[in-house]
């Protein structure tokens, strides 16, 4: 009975001295724990860089990596412990170690990042791709380290057999694959830039880009709303880039007007002399008639019919009004631009007269205003040249026309 009791008093004496043991080894790792981030950090945080907390953050990772050190070491002087707890204990320090170094290394990749968005070509070159790529080296080969220290094994163990499963990887990383070689070519051709407005209808984004990551492109569509774009995809598809028109300077106008082919006729002399009251005709009016004279005197000689000669027609005279209104405007460029006013193919819907010019802004709002300015002023000077747009027959129309001709035909009836 005493022997029992004297058994038994002894290991509870042994299990208090492994208690005692563990209680200080944790108290020993808080210790040093609060004394690196409180104390030595703090000390060291005017010497950090004061823009961003990223710096800060990859050193506290990688300060934590003492105290665990401290317990992988101490755990073997902790007394009366199974060496099977020993070893567990250990090992599981030694994994979380791997762990908080290579967060450590993605915090520090992160700030390396930080630190290039600072560059003014950053935009052109973002390397948040190439980040993110050795970001997933780091954490696979974190995760190889801690599972062969997890099962007190060479890591060299578990690499050759990752030849087995090389099909498999390539499987389960197939869009990263993808997203690597998009990005090198988007960023070795300079294809896209964040800030760049780009339009991809097939995948419904039109806006400016935010963010180029190593799998997926943020683009914010001009109604707010985001849209995100797999990398690889703009590689296999198309999409327009406007950056050529912001960095020219001067966007495009491309739109056509419309013309009753009705209303297209040769005008009179004294019709043709009524539009010199129009400045920016004069050039034109005087170099077309003397043109005319000539051609009509020397081919056209003794013909007494009309239709055997050149003349003025209403449109060819408003295609060169349109055309001198455009160079004297003040908000097109038309030194270095491309300006045209031409007439494209007829169709049932009347005859398209084209104004291509380009303004000096690529302001939206402004562009889209110097656009309208242009158009209303020719829509509303068309009838001085006896000129219709086409439209087609409205209700109103209908309801005009048949009116007029029941009056006619009342008038008819009565007489």
């Amino acid at each position: 009975m005493l022997n029992e009791l004297v058994n038994t008093f002894a290991e509870q004496a042994l299990w208090m001295q492994s208690l005692i043991g563990l209680a200080l080894l944790a108290l020993l790792s808080l210790a040093v724990n609060w004394l690196l981030k409180h104390v030595i950090l703090r000390f060291a945080a005017p010497f950090l860089d004061a823009r961003t907390l990223t710096a800060d953050k990859a050193a506290a990772r990688l300060a934590t990596v003492i105290p665990l050190l401290v317990v992988s070491r101490g755990i073997e002087f902790v007394p009366h412990l199974p060496d099977e707890v020993t070893i567990l204990v250990a090992n599981v320090a030694r994994a979380a170690i791997v762990l908080s170094i290579a967060m450590a290394m993605s915090k520090a990749l992160d700030y390396v990042d930080e630190l290039y968005r600072r560059r003014p070509e950053a935009n052109n070159r973002p390397i948040k791709g190439y980040v993110q790529v050795v970001k997933i080296l780091v954490y696979c080969t974190a995760v190889i380290l801690i599972i062969s220290v997890l099962i007190d094994q060479s890591p060299l163990l578990l690499l050759s057999g990752l030849g087995a499963m090389a099909a498999v990887l390539m499987l389960v990383f197939k869009d990263t694959i993808l997203s690597l070689v998009a990005s090198v070519q988007l960023s070795s051709n300079d294809m896209l830039r964040v800030g760049d407005w780009i339009e991809m209808p097939g995948m419904n984004a039109d806006g400016d880009v935010i963010d180029i990551a190593l799998h997926t492109v943020k683009v914010q569509n001009f109604d707010k709303t985001i849209t995100t774009i797999p990398t690889h995809m703009l590689i296999a598809n198309s999409f327009r880039n406007w950056r050529g028109m912001s960095e020219a300077g001067g966007r495009r106008i491309m739109r056509a007007l419309p013309l009753d082919q009705n209303s297209v006729r040769f005008m009179t002399d004294e019709e043709a002399n009524g539009l010199r009251r129009f400045k920016l005709l004069d050039d034109y009016l005087g170099n077309k008639e003397a043109e005319l004279r000539d051609w009509n005197a020397r081919e056209a000689a003794g013909a007494s019919n009309l239709v055997n000669a050149r003349r003025i027609t209403n449109i060819g005279t408003f295609r060169a009004y349109v055309g001198a209104y455009l160079k004297a405007h003040p908000r097109l460029a038309t030194d270095s631009f491309t300006l045209l006013v031409r007439q494209l193919d007829p169709t049932p819907q009347g005859l398209p007269l084209q104004i291509y010019c380009f303004t000096n802004t690529t302001n939206w709002a402004e562009y889209e205003s110097i656009q309208a300015d242009i158009f209303d002023h020719l829509i509303a000077i068309l009838p001085e040249f006896e000129l219709r747009l086409f439209q087609q027959p409205s209700g109103l129309d209908l309801a005009h026309g048949l009116g007029r001709r029941v009056v006619e035909g009342l008038a008819k009836g009565s007489a």
